[in-house]
């Protein structure tokens, strides 16, 4: 029950939501047990065997049953007194409306309590998640699938409001009416209680071992559902090389086959589910039958304290403990599905950020001398990517990485903004080493524009100016302008405030760079970052885009990795990579003459 009770923490502060449940909860319990005590004189009334106690004032306050006892005895004689039975069973029929009038108020009233603490913690593990997702290294998301996270933030989240957070209910207020009514039960006959006491945990032990099993099962179906999710994911995201190489079957066949074992698992889950509920009924139906034997023999025998109504109200009574020992059982098995979802959504919540603040971070707001990475190691599990990388750029330069795939170009990149973090060395920026920079200060300094374009289902307008607030038209385009985008922007249906579809979607591969890299240009960063901005493109769509590339990189620091090495002729410095290893390094024409690996390069590529 530990995760269940780390999933209730979501509620804090509890003094928002607990007093006012357990008042109302308490009045609902009172007022409904009420209701079947009325039973004894309506009962009596009917059958005529009424009894008359006398009760000659009404009884000092106090709070004990014997209290409201005594006053209903003080009314129920005066009325039967002054206007016969008829009078009687009016004012016991009157009595038992009022009090299931107020059970129910107060039932309706604990219960929005409740919808408030439950739509509250859901909010909050939503939200927790998601910040979580947000604040962990894009490290992590290289051995996630997106699948996976996608089932914990939708699926997870809502399996634990369907189970966990809607049994909450149940397992506050259920054992509150269990124990009312065991309390009234003692109170009309010690010894049938016992007797049923003795055979009710019966039906526990079998209902606590198929939630065992259910639990294993769900966890193995969420992990099944994530399966599910991704191939969907990639499905969609892949539609056209799907059809373009005829793998509909191959893509359908491993779908159908997870969705076949997913299928198995759920409905396994669902037969152990349902089966709580008949099957706690049938034991309680037969400790009720035992209890009919047992205390039909003592009312016959003249040896039980009760007369055949109280017998009769003791039955209707002991019933009622069965429907919340029914709820209990239920929710306890549906509890074990959201408890496999909660332990999901641990695992990502205890995840440990692996890269965060310096507790003594500074913070930059500009470069003045440049950026240096001094003996560099890194290294992916046993791995090594890079080694002993050591590379000045100076402010205002441009220096490029070539190499051939998996040489570890991006991953050089990619340690500058801290995705990553270097195994051995240090990286600085004025001679600060960046781990000791304020991470937001550091991903203030550098835009970054890579071979696709990230982009998000949103408005040309808020694209550029995606993450700023407060930002004029004005200043969007004329960064759309230096992109080279204001062109084809004003052109759309809507001009700036024009949707532009998921991923960009709506654009040309073109024109999804150029809102990229107008992007870059609001955000007016010191340090540029480009990788392989261009090599996706067609010949024209390169030329604005490397067009708008120049005029991007005017007056900034750059580190450019680039595929087409036409693009980088006049770096201030080109660094050719093999095997995460410095192998050359020099202007264009320093490296020509060397006649190495990156002449090699050249001269597979044609230049224009």
């Amino acid at each position: 029950m530990k995760t269940y009770f780390k999933l209730l923490a979501f509620a804090k502060p509890f003094s928002r939501f607990i007093p006012k449940y357990a008042v109302l909860a308490i009045l609902a319990v009172i007022f409904g047990l009420l209701n079947f005590t009325l039973l004894i004189p309506l009962l009596n009334v009917i059958f005529e065997k009424v009894t008359l106690e006398t009760q000659a004032e009404l009884p000092p306050f106090s709070l004990s049953i014997a209290y409201f006892k005594n006053v209903f005895n003080y009314y129920f004689v005066s009325i039967f007194n002054q206007y016969g039975k008829e009078g009687a069973l009016q004012f016991v029929c009157g009595v038992i409306i009022v009090s299931v009038f107020f059970s129910n108020v107060f039932k309706y009233w604990s219960q929005r309590v409740l919808t408030n603490m439950r739509t509250y913690v859901v909010k909050n593990i939503r939200e927790q998640l998601f910040l979580k997702i947000t604040e962990l290294h894009a490290g992590y998301f290289q051995n996630q699938r997106k699948g996976d996270l996608m089932s914990s933030l939708s699926n997870d989240v809502n399996e634990i409001e369907n189970s966990v957070v809607s049994s909450v209910q149940i397992v506050f207020r259920e054992p509150l009416m269990i124990i009312g009514y065991i309390i009234l039960l003692f109170a009309m006959s010690v010894k049938l209680t016992l007797f049923s006491l003795i055979v009710l945990p019966i039906s526990g032990v079998i209902i606590t071992t198929i939630s065992r099993k259910l639990r294993k099962q769900a966890q193995s179906g969420q992990a099944l559902l994530g399966n599910l999710l991704s191939i969907i994911d990639e499905t969609i995201s892949g539609i056209r090389i799907i059809k373009a190489f005829n793998a509909q079957p191959y893509i359908r066949q491993k779908f159908n086959a997870d969705n076949t074992l997913y299928r198995g698992v759920l409905k396994s889950m669902w037969n152990k589910r349902e089966l709580a509920s008949p099957l706690s009924e049938f034991l309680g139906v037969s400790v009720v039958v035992c209890l009919l034997w047992y205390g039909g023999q003592l009312v016959l025998s003249n040896q039980s304290e009760l007369n055949a109504s109280a017998f009769m109200t003791y039955i209707v009574l002991y019933s009622q403990i069965l429907v919340p020992a029914k709820n209990i059982s239920s929710a306890i098995t549906n509890i074990q599905r959201g408890l496999a979802s909660g332990e999901r959504i641990f695992t990502i919540l205890e995840e440990p950020i692996a890269i965060k603040d310096h507790p003594d971070a500074v913070v930059i707001n500009d470069i003045q001398t440049g950026i240096t990475f001094e003996n560099i190691s890194f290294q992916y599990g046993d791995t090594t990517v890079l080694k002993d990388i050591n590379l000045t750029i100076p402010k205002g330069h441009t220096v490029a990485l070539v190499g051939q795939s998996g040489a570890g170009k991006s991953t050089l990149a990619d340690l500058l903004p801290r995705f990553n973090d270097v195994s051995a060395g240090r990286i600085c920026i004025d001679g600060t080493d960046i781990r000791e920079i304020q991470l937001r200060s550091l991903n203030q300094l550098m835009g970054i524009v890579t071979q696709e374009a990230i982009l998000f289902n949103d408005t040309v307008f808020n694209n550029i100016a995606f993450g700023m607030t407060d930002v004029a038209e004005e200043a969007v385009v004329r960064a759309a302008k230096i992109a080279n985008a204001h062109e084809f922007i004003v052109q759309m249906e809507q001009g700036y405030q024009t949707n532009i579809g998921d991923r960009g979607g709506k654009l040309s591969g073109g024109q999804r760079q150029r809102i990229s890299i107008a992007r870059a240009v609001l955000k007016n960063p010191p340090i540029l970052i480009l990788d392989e901005a261009t090599s996706a493109l067609d010949t024209e769509s390169e030329r604005l885009v490397q067009d708008a590339i120049q005029h991007l990189m005017q007056n900034r620091t750059a580190l450019v990795i680039a595929h087409r090495l036409s693009t980088i002729q006049h770096a201030d410095s080109i660094v050719v990579l093999n095997q995460g290893v410095v192998v050359e390094q020099g202007k264009h024409h320093e490296l020509i003459a060397l006649n190495g690996i990156y002449k090699k390069l050249t001269d597979m590529q044609t230049f224009t």
